[in-house]
């Protein structure tokens, strides 16, 4: 059969698709003749950074991604983590960055779709979302549109498809006005013995399509996703996917039926590049060919081409090799739910891909070389300079500390982010345990009387452009105290690394620099990454977005009847700082948000001071011995204790006077490794001398009571206040 080519291949159409003279030269040597248009469109989805990690692949390769509870590692659709009594948590996050800027609404939920079909693929049914969002400046003019837009597509689609959100970021920031992050998460049970792969095995198999049909949309979607954004933004709107989550939801609940019957060798959801990618990877990972015929393929609009329909990224869709015997049982599950079920090819034994439409052999390629050969760079990399340090006896005191708390809790990124996460079903399933606005989300496991998951999404970008190595392990490390602060064992991590322009040496530096952090503080704190996603060229005109390496971690609470909140102290508590007096002012909050700097070096992480004190709390709570507890972090103690004072709807009354800081450091510093607890009088002793005995460092702060927020004659504030000042600021900006 010859193969077929409707388009001459031009330096231009090359260009058009994100692929360089040289990987073009690269692709010519391996097939030894000009590609068809197909086949262009093939590669150039398999090639992109999107797709084939090529920029990072290096790097990633050294981050820790085994441990005694990892069950798979990355390479799969999601991460799967052992949870004991044979259940498995199944996780990922992904990005849907540059879809959601140009169509927030239909890219954000797409997202959303997304990941809870990683999660599902695997044999998982989910039970948690989280979402990372960052946008640009407040009073940017496109910035309310795209809140609004990506908040409602989450919702619109998490609440739809029924799995609650249980927690998540929402930060603002002049530098992602061109370029904004929505970081999808989904998390999932499984059986540890009911999961599935995407490997084929088996030659001769019946390759089948499930879910929903086939259009135009989304095409070139993740080639748009591997490139830099500038005025032509409008023009990329088709490549953005459109998502129905109902017809999500009877295909999760159609595929996990399916997965009982023994009919299922291999599954891979249609993401990023659709069938190109779906069937690629099934195959190449199996040492198999693959063969499709696309006549074969349900199809929603008139007269697709071979190339569309290779290129689409149509949501709800799922590629499988089925059993053949179990074919008939197989469609009757997928016409019952009301989805397309069709054979729409078959496996070969001679490692080749090929697509025949119309009668026409369209494509002929090396399906492994496809995956195996994608250009892998070691791309020049600088490290940034290194930031002078900044004594806090250089950085002025505020002139009121009350002006400046309530200016703290007020601002656009400590404000209360209750508009956006009531949009949100948080209590769906009716497994949630903690409302969002604490440290982390749990979610009671069902069928166990006692066992649940905690979750959380952490990286302070602003420390990581200061220090790309120091703000990767700051990521890693906050995640890791969110998910101690519930009482829970964090286990394990996945990572979304958004950055800029990777050509940059500058820009890869921070890339670098990140992972090194993150691979320090994975394998200091056992809390290994099973899963990850990397999300390149995030710049617009040339101005890339602060480098944001978010880390979404998992952890495990034998008994959730112990855990801890952040808002339930009570009338005469005590309250008591694990860690150091606040020092440290470079890179903070209260630097950037009061004085209109940012200057100073990103705070220094010790690991085994994290690991030491976070070992220390979660087994106080464990013990019954603390009623509230919350981490420190932007803002430093001034901003948990008033975090904590609005949650339990009680005034603290606190004094530093002992110690021999600086005021506005102790308050307002953002040292690391450090908590706040709320204990009961009569235990406030015991768990001191604990501390003292384990040579934890730690400062009795004060009691928990009355209706005022007081630290010393700096502070006094009636609860009530702050709680009107951090509650208005995101109603007020979206209403005005």
């Amino acid at each position: 059969m010859t193969i077929s080519n409707s388009r001459p291949i031009t330096p231009e159409l090359i260009a058009s698709h994100g692929l360089k003279a040289d990987e073009y030269q690269r692709i010519l040597d391996l097939i030894g003749r000009e590609p068809t248009f197909t086949e262009l469109g093939i590669f150039s989805a398999m090639w992109n950074e999107h797709c084939s990690y090529k920029s990072s692949k290096k790097w990633l390769r050294t981050l820790p991604t085994k441990g005694p509870r990892v069950v798979q590692g990355p390479g799969e659709n999601a991460g799967v983590v052992d949870i004991d009594d044979g259940d498995v948590v199944v996780f990922k996050m992904e990005s849907h960055n540059h879809p959601s800027y140009i169509e927030p609404y239909q890219g954000a939920a797409t997202g959303v779709g997304g990941i809870l079909r990683d999660v599902f693929t695997m044999g998982a049914r989910p039970i948690a979302a989280m979402n990372a969002l960052r946008f640009g400046a407040p009073d940017h003019p496109k910035t309310k549109h795209l809140v609004s837009g990506v908040v409602a597509g989450v919702g619109g689609y998490g609440n739809s498809f029924g799995v609650p959100t249980v927690g998540g970021e929402v930060e603002f920031d002049e530098r992602y006005n061109g370029n904004i992050l929505v970081n999808a998460f989904a998390a999932g049970l499984a059986k540890a013995d009911g999961i599935f792969l995407s490997e084929a095995k088996g030659v001769g198999l019946p390759v089948v399509y499930l879910g929903a049909k086939t259009g135009r949309d989304g095409v070139g979607g993740a080639t748009m996703a591997s490139a830099e954004f500038d005025e032509s933004i409008e023009e990329k709107r088709p490549t953005v996917q459109v998502g129905d989550p109902f017809t999500e939801k009877c295909l999760l609940e159609a595929c996990l039926e399916l997965m009982q019957t023994g009919a299922v060798i291999a599954i891979q959801d249609m993401g990023a590049a659709g069938l190109t990618c779906s069937a690629v990877e099934m195959g190449a990972k199996g040492g198999l060919g693959i063969e499709l015929l696309l006549d074969t393929v349900p199809v929603r609009e008139d007269r697709m081409t071979a190339y569309e329909m290779m290129l689409s990224e149509s949501q709800e869709r799922m590629l499988m090799v089925l059993e053949p015997s179990k074919e008939e049982v197989a469609k009757a599950i997928f016409v019952k739910w009301g989805l397309d079920f069709a054979i729409v090819g078959k496996t070969t034994d001679d490692l080749r891909f090929r697509v025949i439409h119309q009668g026409e052999e369209v494509a002929n390629l090396p399906i492994k070389e496809l995956g195996d050969e994608a250009p892998e760079y070691d791309r020049p990399w600088v490290e940034p300079a290194r930031r002078a340090a900044l004594p806090a006896s250089e950085v002025k005191a505020p002139v009121d500390y009350n002006d400046a708390l309530i200016k703290l809790v007020g601002s656009p990124n400590q404000s209360s982010r209750r508009w956006v996460y009531e949009q949100y079903d948080t209590f769906i399933q009716g497994n949630s345990l903690q409302h969002p606005g604490g440290d982390a989300g749990v979610v009671r496991v069902e069928g166990h009387a006692t066992k649940a998951l905690a979750f959380s999404s952490d990286v302070t970008p602003r420390y990581v452009e200061a220090d790309p190595f120091e703000g990767g392990k700051q990521a890693v490390a906050e995640c890791w105290r969110n998910i101690t602060a519930t009482g829970a064992e964090p286990l394990a991590a996945t990572d979304n690394l958004n950055f800029g322009n990777p050509e940059k040496p500058e820009i890869m530096g921070q890339l670098v620099g990140a992972i090194k952090g993150i691979g320090e503080a994975c394998k200091a704190l056992d809390f290994p990454i099973v899963s990850g996603n990397v999300s390149l060229y995030n710049e617009t005109n040339g101005v890339a977005i602060l480098p944001t390496p978010t880390i979404a971690g998992v952890g495990l609470l034998p008994d959730w009847s112990k855990m801890a909140k952040i808002g339930t102290a009570n009338d005469g508590d005590k309250l008591i700082m694990i860690g150091v007096d606040g020092s440290h002012l470079g890179s903070s909050i209260y630097l950037r948000d009061i004085l209109g700097s940012t200057e100073g070096p990103a705070p220094e992480v010790d690991l085994t001071a994290e690991r030491r004190h976070g070992d220390f709390v979660r087994s106080a709570i464990r013990n019954g011995q603390v009623t509230a507890c919350h981490d420190i972090s932007s803002g430093g103690l001034a901003l948990a204790l008033a975090e904590m004072a609005m949650s339990s709807g009680k005034g603290l009354n606190v004094s530093l006077k002992d110690s021999r800081g600086l005021p506005h450091a102790l308050l307002f510093g953002e040292d690391q490794a450090r908590y706040v607890l709320a204990v009961p009088a009569d235990l406030a002793n015991f768990l001191q001398a604990n501390a003292e005995g384990a040579g934890i460092p730690f400062r009795a702060l004060g009691t928990v009571g009355g209706d005022a927020f007081i630290i010393d004659d700096l502070v006094n504030l009636p609860v009530a206040d702050l709680g009107t000042a951090h509650e208005g600021w995101f109603p007020d900006f979206m209403n005005a």
